[in-house]
Formats: C-alpha cells, structure tokens, sequence
C-alpha cells in the first residue's frame, strides 16, 4: 500500500506530513534511552523542529517530554522563564513547579490557574533576573528529576538565543557577553550531569551552535552533548516523496519528473523537496489540467523556485550568515559565496585573491577566511571539491547567482 502524504511548506510537520526519517528518529530515541544529551546539527530546512515533535509524540508515553523554544529569548532569565512556561502545559509538573515562583507571582499565586498564560509569561519574564535565574533553575531541575516520569526536555533555537547573547544587536563579541553566554551554558552543563539519566535535554537550531561558540572559545561547555547531524535525503528517498505527494493530490507526472527535480536541487532538503512539488502542483490547479511535463518543470524552476517567492523562502540563508559571522566578516563572506555561484568554485587561487584586496581591522585575512570557510561548510553551504569550494545545494547556487550576480565580477578579473 502506498504510504499517503499531505503538502508542508514552511510549517513543522508531524504525523501524516512527516515523511522517512525512520531510522535517524530509531537512533536519537536509543540516544535517549541511554541516558544522552543530544545536539540536533543539520542545514537549514532538514526538519530539526519537526523531527522533535515526531519525537515528542512518539515518546510521549515513556517520557515528559517538555518543548521550549528560545527564539525570542534574550538572556538566561528569559530562558528560564520561557521554561517555566512550557512546563506550565504539564500540569502535574506545574503543580510542583509554581511553587518556586511564589515570590515573583505575588498576589496571583492564589488565583494562578486563571491567569492568562501570556500574562503569566509577562510577569514571570519581569520577575526572573540575572541575581535570580540561576537559582530558579536549579530548583526546576530538581523537580524535573523527581518526575515520575523520565524528563525529556528539548530546547529548540538555542543558538539564535546563545549568538545574540555573545554579539547583541551590534554582533560584537564581548568579555561581558562572553561571560553571560558562559554562565548559562555551564549551568546547562552543570544540571544534565548532576541530573543524568533523570533528565535528558536534545537542543537544536535553524544556525550551528558549534561555530558560535567556537568564535567565543566556549565549545567545551557543549563536550557533554552527543552529536547527531540529520543528513539531506538520497535521491531515491527524495523520488519517493514526490511520487507519494503526486499520488495524493492527483498530479500525473510525465516519466523521469520526480529524478529531474532531484537534479535540479542538487541537495534533497526535505522543505525544498515540498516546495518544489508545491509550486508545480499550484501551477497544475491553476490551468485545470494536473498533467505535467519535464519542460514545464524547468520553466517552474526557473520563474516559481528562483523567482519572488523563491527568495522570500531561500534570503534566510543570508540573514542567518551574517547573524553567525557579523557585519565585519559577512562582507567578505559574500563576496567568497558569490564567486562560487558565479564561477561554479572558488578555487585556491581566488580565496589568495581575496586575501590581497581585503584588510579586516586587527583580523588576519586568512584567519578570518578560515573562520568563513568553516562555517559555510558546517552549515552546508559549501563543500570541499578538487578544484576548491562549491555549492552543496544547487538551488542555492542558483538563487545566489541570480540575487548577487548580475553586477558581480570575479576576483581573479578584478583589475584588468
């Protein structure tokens, strides 16, 4: 029987949404089981989110499974406020829990439960401080740990919430900052060791931690997490999908479509993957005819992935580089980045090249490069070839040479 699969595009996915998978979800769950932490590390758009909500579902019965998202959060007492709140959804938890926030909710501790859970989180957020927030989270993870239950906490954005800990808002590593982003992690730290086999946490994130934390010298405080890297979809993983989203919506793709696809990303990431079937699937609902044609992928190639939507989707890849490397170095990072779309690699001869024509402060040149390249590969952009440096992702190649190209000459023609 074919396997059904419903359309996603931009939205976390579970249950009839989520597609393979099977095998990295049997891995990390014996992870768990063991008693391990886990960093979730991938490129963006693989489903690190949506592979802790299936995880979450699937565990549901042998764990407390407590979902936190840090996007928003700022510093440590806003992370642990974001925390309290998502135990708040686990009332069993909350009972035990609100207890150590007695002195910040006050008058409403009698009335709590008709509190609204976003004023709730106002007020909590407005309590919880940097001479407090320590303390507060020691106590939860106490409770946590006297569960009866095992404790599965999955914190997710933890790198945007970490980096901007580290830059703030002018993307600048500082002592003060450093310390802070220090303080919170070997606390961390500190919990999932006193607390193991008690408490498991998994933390993830749509940029690399590892290469934030390597530029403020703090990648010892995460030596307590195992690593699992969630890899793109194989061709064939990624044929199937197609053919099961076709099968679903009733689109009859000429022969060799789903492999033409393929070639076209270059790299299967499962949101590109969906996005690519979408637009070709709303360009089949738009004409009232569902058959289509190798050409016409090309042209939805072409006009739909690399068009306006396209880069309202893909420009998040070049936000978060600069929100990793800063202004300072983002510059040079996008000039390396455009002669690899333009050129097809960037060769040896080009990185010497770039390393004539820039002066970066007190920064070396090819430290500075070498810190750039790390990243892009860490993150997927690039990847070691013969030649040099080239694109992972064809649609990303493409897309950056059609957004940084067209004014764009090669370093190595700079001069002429």
């Amino acid at each position: 029987m074919k396997k059904k699969l419903k359309k996603s595009i931009g939205n976390i996915v579970s249950r009839d949404r989520f597609w393979d998978r099977e095998k990295d979800i049997e891995l990390i769950t014996q992870k768990i089981d063991e008693g391990a932490n886990v960093l979730l590390v991938a490129q963006r758009r693989i489903g690190k989110t949506s592979i802790l909500f299936e995880l979450h579902f699937l565990l549901r019965e042998r764990y407390t499974c407590v979902f936190v998202d840090l996007q928003r959060a700022r510093s440590s007492p806003q992370a642990i406020a974001d925390l309290s709140m998502a135990i708040h959804d686990h009332k069993p938890l909350w009972e035990k829990t609100k207890g150590v926030f007695a002195n910040i909710l006050g008058k409403v501790a009698d009335s709590i439960e008709k509190v609204e859970a976003g004023d709730l989180g106002v007020t909590l957020r407005a309590g919880l401080t940097v001479g407090n927030w320590m303390a507060k989270g020691d106590q939860i993870f106490n409770i946590l740990a006297k569960s009866e239950k095992p404790v599965l906490l999955m914190f997710d954005e933890v790198p945007i919430m970490v980096n901007y800990m580290l830059k703030g808002d002018d993307f600048r590593i500082t002592p003060e900052r450093r310390q802070q982003a220090d303080e919170f992690l070997s606390w961390l730290r500190k919990n999932n060791i006193e607390h193991q086999g008690k408490v498991r946490t998994i933390i993830s994130g749509s940029i690399g931690l590892e290469p934030i934390l390597r530029q403020a010298r703090l990648s010892a405080t995460i030596n307590h997490f195992v690593p699992f890297e969630l890899k793109p979809w194989d061709e064939d993983t990624a044929v199937a999908c197609i053919n099961a989203l076709a099968n679903e919506y009733g689109v009859q793709l000429q022969d060799g479509i789903p492999k033409e696809m393929v070639k076209r990303l270059g790299c299967c990431i499962p949101h590109h993957v969906q996005m690519f079937f979408s637009h070709i699937y709303d360009r089949c609902i738009r004409r009232g005819a569902m058959q289509c044609s190798v050409v016409e992928v090309g042209e939805v190639y072409e006009k739909e992935m690399l068009g306006v939507r396209g880069h309202a989707e893909l420009t998040h890849y070049e936000e978060r580089l600069e929100m990793v490397l800063g202004k300072e170095f983002f510059t040079l990072c996008l000039d390396m980045l455009t002669e690899a779309a333009f050129v097809g690699c960037l060769t040896k001869e080009a990185i010497s090249a770039f390393q004539e024509e820039y002066a970066l402060g007190e920064m070396d040149v090819v430290e500075a490069q070498k810190e750039i390249i790390w990243v892009l590969e860490h993150d997927g952009y690039l990847k070691q070839s013969q030649e040099g440096y080239v694109f992972v992702s064809e649609l990303l190649r493409d897309w950056w040479k059609n957004r940084h190209g067209n004014f764009f000459t090669p370093v190595l023609e700079r001069g002429e």
